[in-house]
C-alpha cells in the first residue's frame, strides 16, 4: 500500500514534519514511513596519501584523520537512529496506523526516487541542518527533488498544526488542472475549507468562465469552495491573500509554463519556497 513517507534530519523543522506526515497519513489512512538518510561527506579523506610531497613520516596523522573520520559516521549513525526513534515516538501520538522506520546510507535524492513507487506523499521541512539558520532559504535538495519526483510534496517548517483552510493558486494551465483533479479525487484535504484564487495580469471574461469550472469541479468532490479572481504580482498578491484570510495551507502545481509555474524553476523555486509562510503542496 503507498505510504507516507516524512525526511527525518536533526534540523528545527523534524517535529513539523513529524506532525505533517502523522496528519497526512491519517487523512490518507495510508502507512507512515519515518525515514533518515545518512549523506556521504562532501570531503572524505583520502585512502592514500603516500604519493604527496611532504607528507613522509607524518603518515600517523593521516591514520588519524581515518579513524577520526569512521568515528564521525558512527556517532552519526548512532544519532539517526535516536533521530528516528524520537520520531516514532512522536508521530505514534498522533497516528495510531501502521508506521515503519528506514535509515539509509547515501544521496537523499535517489532514495526519494528509489521509494517513488511505493509512496503516496513525501514530507520534507524546507530548510535542513546545514541551512535552518539562515532565513528565507531552502534546503540544498528541495528543487532537487522537487524536479525529480513524480508524487505530492509536502513542505513545511516548524509550528505545523493541521490545516483549517487551503488555497489552491490556480491559472488555468495544463499543469494546474491535473493538481485541481488531484485534490479532487484525493481524501487528503477533504473536510477544509478551500480557496481557489486565480491572479491574473487583465481581467477578461474567460478568466471568471475557467476559474468558475474549477470550483465546480471541486464542489461537485465535496468541497465547500470560496473564490477570487485578483489582479497583482503573482506571488505578493497570493500571500497577501493568505494572511487576510488565515489560509493555513497552499496548494501549487508544479513545473507548467505558466506565470505561476515559472516560480518553480532555477532560483525561482527558492523564492516561493523560501517566501512562504505556509505549508506548500506541490503537485505534478
Amino acid at each position: 500500500m503507498p505510504k507516507v513517507i516524512a525526511c527525518i534530519d536533526g534540523s528545527a523543522a523534524a517535529g513539523a514534519v513529524c506532525d505533517a506526515s502523522a496528519w497526512a497519513a491519517s487523512q490518507l489512512d495510508a502507512p507512515l514511513l519515518l525515514m533518515h538518510v545518512l549523506e556521504k561527506p562532501e570531503t572524505p579523506v583520502k585512502g592514500d596519501l603516500s604519493g604527496n610531497i611532504g607528507l613522509g613520516t607524518r603518515e600517523h596523522m593521516l591514520e588519524e584523520l581515518v579513524e577520526l573520520e569512521e568515528k564521525k559516521s558512527r556517532i552519526a549513525l548512532d544519532l539517526g537512529k535516536q533521530m528516528l526513534r524520537d520520531a516514532c515516538e512522536r508521530t505514534a501520538a498522533l497516528y495510531k496506523g501502521e508506521t515503519d522506520s528506514l535509515q539509509r546510507h547515501g544521496s537523499l535524492v535517489e532514495t526519494v526516487l528509489e521509494l517513488q513507487p511505493e509512496s503516496r506523499l513525501l514530507v520534507m521541512g524546507r530548510q535542513g541542518e546545514a541551512h535552518e539558520n539562515s532565513p528565507g532559504s531552502i534546503g540544498s535538495h528541495i528543487e532537487t527533488v522537487v524536479r525529480a519526483m513524480q508524487r505530492p510534496i509536502l513542505v513545511v517548517m516548524p509550528g505545523f498544526t493541521p490545516p483549517q483552510r487551503f488555497m489552491i493558486a490556480y491559472d488555468a494551465s495544463e499543469t494546474s488542472e491535473k493538481a485541481l483533479d488531484m485534490v479532487a479525487q484525493s481524501p487528503l484535504l477533504k473536510g477544509l475549507e478551500c480557496h481557489v484564487v486565480m491572479v491574473v495580469s487583465n481581467n477578461k471574461p474567460e478568466h471568471h468562465q475557467r476559474l468558475d469550472a474549477a470550483c465546480r469541479k471541486l464542489e461537485q468532490a465535496g468541497f465547500t469552495v470560496e473564490r477570487s479572481l485578483l489582479s497583482g504580482e503573482v506571488i505578493e498578491t497570493l500571500h497577501d491573500y493568505q494572511d487576510s484570510h488565515a489560509i493555513d495551507l497552499m496548494v501549487m502545481g508544479a513545473y507548467g509554463h505558466s506565470k505561476i509555474r515559472q516560480f518553480f524553476v532555477g532560483s525561482n523555486t527558492t523564492k516561493m519556497i523560501g517566501s512562504s509562510r505556509i505549508p506548500l503542496l506541490l503537485l505534478r
